[in-house]
C-alpha cells in the first residue's frame, strides 16, 4: 500500500530470509513450539498431561488461526493471552494445559532469544561467504603494487591484495564475534513471574530436581545447551546489548571498507559494479557514483547508533522487570538485524565484481615513487663512492624543487631527471630507473597475504563449507 509508511529496511534493503526470521509468523510458530516443549517436558516429569493432548498441540503448531487471535487481542489487549485462546480453540482437549505454570515471558523472551539466534546464524552464513569472496580478491591482487597512504597522504607502497587483507581481517574478527555470541546464547527457560519458579514448586510439589530438569528439557527440545541459571521475569537485557554489539562491529568493518572504496573510486583505482543501464546522476550523465558503498556507509551508521538502544534498555530495567523495554526492543533489535543483513548483501555484491584499474594504480604509484626511492638511490650512489652527507643534502634540495614543480606549477615529477643530471650521484637515468621497480618497495606484502589466507582464512572456510555458495541480489 502506497499510502502507509513502510520501513525501507523491509521494502528496499533486507533479504527475504532475514525478514522472515523477524516476521510475526515465525514468532507465533515459535510460541507454539515452546508451548509444546513445555507440555512435553511437564508430561515427562510426571504431570497429568496426556499423549493425546501433546499430539493435538503438534497437529496445529503451524496452522495458526490468526483471525481468532487478532480479534481476541483487541478485547484483551494482551497478545499472549490472545494466542493461548486461539490455540485452545483449535485444541480443545489440550486447552487446559497450554502455558501451564508459565508467564508471558516464557514465550516472549524465549522466542526473542531464538529469533536472535537464527538471525545470527544467517549473519554468520553471509560473513563466511564474504570471507570467501574477499579471500579470492586478496589472493588475485596480492602482488599488484599500489600507493599506500597514511593520514591520506602518500606513504610507502603496499599491494592491492594486502590492502584488501585489512578488510578481510576485520570480517574475520566479526566472524569470531558471531561464533562466540552463538556459543553463549541461552534460553530464559520457564522461571515464572519474578524468576523464582514458584508456580513450578506448586506444580511439582516442591520437587527441586524435577523443577531443575524442566529448564534442561525445554532447552534441549528447542536446540539450546542450557537456560540462564537466574533471572527476574525476563532474561538480562544485556544479552540484547551483546548481540547488537556484534552487529555494530560488523557495521564498523563494512563502513571502513565502503569508505575506502569511495576514496579509491574517486582516484579511479577501484570501482564498484555499475550496470549498463544504471544512472549516476540526474544532471551529470557521465557520473558513476559509488552508490552501493555509500549505502553501506549510511546503513552502517544506523546500526552503530542503534547500539545505544539496548544499552539504555539494559541500564534502566527496574528490579525483577519493567515494560519500558518492549516497544524499544521490537524496533531496535529487529531493525539492527535487518540493516546488518542489508549491509552484508551489499558488501558481498560489491566484492563479487570490483573493477580494478592497474594502469591508473601504476600511474599514481609512479608519480610518487621517485620520492620514496631516494633512500635506495642514495645508498647506491654511496656504494659508487659518493659522500653520503653531501648526497643527502642534494636529494633534499632536488626533492623540494621537484615538489614545487608538481604542486605549484602543475607539472610532472622530474626528480629522477634532476638526480640523473647531477654528476655527484654518478648514475644514469637508466640505472636510477632500475632502482625504481615498484615491486622492490612492497616488502613482504604478497607473502603476508599468502600466510594470512593459509593460516587463518582457509581453515574457517573449510570448517564452513556447507554455508558457501549463496547468491545475493540488490533490489535497488
Amino acid at each position: 500500500m502506497k499510502d502507509i509508511y513502510e520501513s525501507p529496511l523491509n521494502s528496499r534493503y533486507s533479504s527475504k530470509e532475514m525478514k522472515y526470521i523477524f516476521s510475526p509468523d515465525f514468532k507465533f510458530r515459535t510460541w507454539r513450539r515452546l508451548w509444546i516443549a513445555l507440555a512435553e517436558s511437564e508430561k515427562e516429569l510426571g504431570l497429568n498431561i496426556t499423549e493425546e493432548q501433546i499430539n493435538e498441540l503438534k497437529q496445529f503448531k503451524d496452522d495458526i488461526n490468526y483471525e481468532v487471535a487478532e480479534a481476541r487481542e483487541k478485547e484483551t489487549r494482551h497478545d499472549v493471552m490472545a494466542h493461548i485462546f486461539a490455540y485452545g480453540q483449535q485444541c480443545p482437549t489440550a486447552k487446559p494445559i497450554i502455558h501451564l505454570g508459565a508467564t508471558s515471558c516464557y514465550v516472549g523472551d524465549n522466542t526473542d532469544i531464538i529469533i536472535m539466534t537464527e538471525g545470527l546464524k544467517l549473519i554468520k552464513k553471509k560473513l563466511v561467504n564474504l570471507l570467501e569472496r574477499l579471500a579470492k580478491f586478496c589472493d588475485e591482487y596480492k602482488a599488484l603494487p599500489c600507493l599506500g597512504f597514511t593520514h591520506y597522504q602518500a606513504a610507502q607502497p603496499t599491494t592491492v591484495g594486502k590492502r584488501a587483507s585489512l578488510w578481510l581481517q576485520d570480517v574475520m574478527l566479526d566472524y569470531y564475534a558471531v561464533e562466540n555470541q552463538l556459543e553463549n546464547m541461552r534460553l530464559l527457560g520457564s522461571k515464572g513471574t519474578t524468576g523464582t519458579q514458584a508456580s513450578f514448586v506448586e506444580l511439582f510439589d516442591g520437587d527441586d530436581e524435577k523443577i531443575k530438569q524442566l529448564d534442561k528439557k525445554i532447552a534441549e527440545k528447542m536446540g539450546f545447551k542450557s537456560c540462564f541459571a537466574v533471572s527476574g521475569q525476563t532474561y538480562s537485557r544485556k544479552v540484547d546489548f551483546n548481540v547488537l554489539s556484534v552487529l555494530s562491529g560488523i557495521a564498523q568493518s563494512a563502513s571502513k571498507f565502503s569508505c575506502d572504496m569511495r576514496l579509491l573510486q574517486h582516484m579511479k583505482e577501484l570501482e564498484e559494479p555499475f550496470e549498463k543501464t544504471q544512472v549516476g546522476s540526474s544532471a551529470m550523465a557521465y557520473k558513476r557514483n559509488p552508490m552501493r558503498s555509500e549505502r553501506i556507509t549510511s546503513l552502517s551508521r544506523y546500526v552503530i547508533c542503534d547500539l545505544t538502544n539496548p544499552a539504555m534498555t539494559a541500564a534502566t530495567q527496574w528490579l525483577e522487570r519493567t515494560l519500558d523495554d518492549s516497544a524499544n526492543k521490537r524496533i531496535s533489535v529487529a531493525e539492527g538485524f535487518l540493516a546488518t543483513d542489508a549491509i552484508l548483501e551489499l558488501y558481498i555484491n560489491i566484492v563479487d565484481a570490483i573493477v580494478v584499474y592497474p594502469k591508473m594504480i601504476e600511474k599514481r604509484l609512479l608519480s610518487e615513487l621517485p620520492f620514496m626511492a631516494t633512500e635506495n638511490i642514495l645508498m647506491e650512489a654511496v656504494k659508487r663512492g659518493g659522500d653520503r652527507q653531501l648526497l643527502h643534502e642534494k636529494i633534499r634540495v632536488h626533492s623540494m624543487e621537484a615538489g614545487k614543480v608538481v604542486k605549484v606549477e602543475g607539472g610532472e615529477n622530474d626528480l629522477i631527471d634532476r638526480i640523473a643530471a647531477d654528476a655527484s650521484f654518478g648514475m644514469t637515468k637508466e640505472e636510477i630507473m632500475s632502482v625504481m621497480k615498484p615491486e622492490n618497495y612492497i616488502g613482504r606484502a604478497p607473502k603476508q597475504v599468502e600466510e594470512f589466507l593459509e593460516n587463518e582464512i582457509y581453515p574457517i572456510l573449510k570448517a564452513n563449507e556447507d554455508l558457501l555458495g549463496i547468491n545475493v541480489e540488490i533490489n535497488v
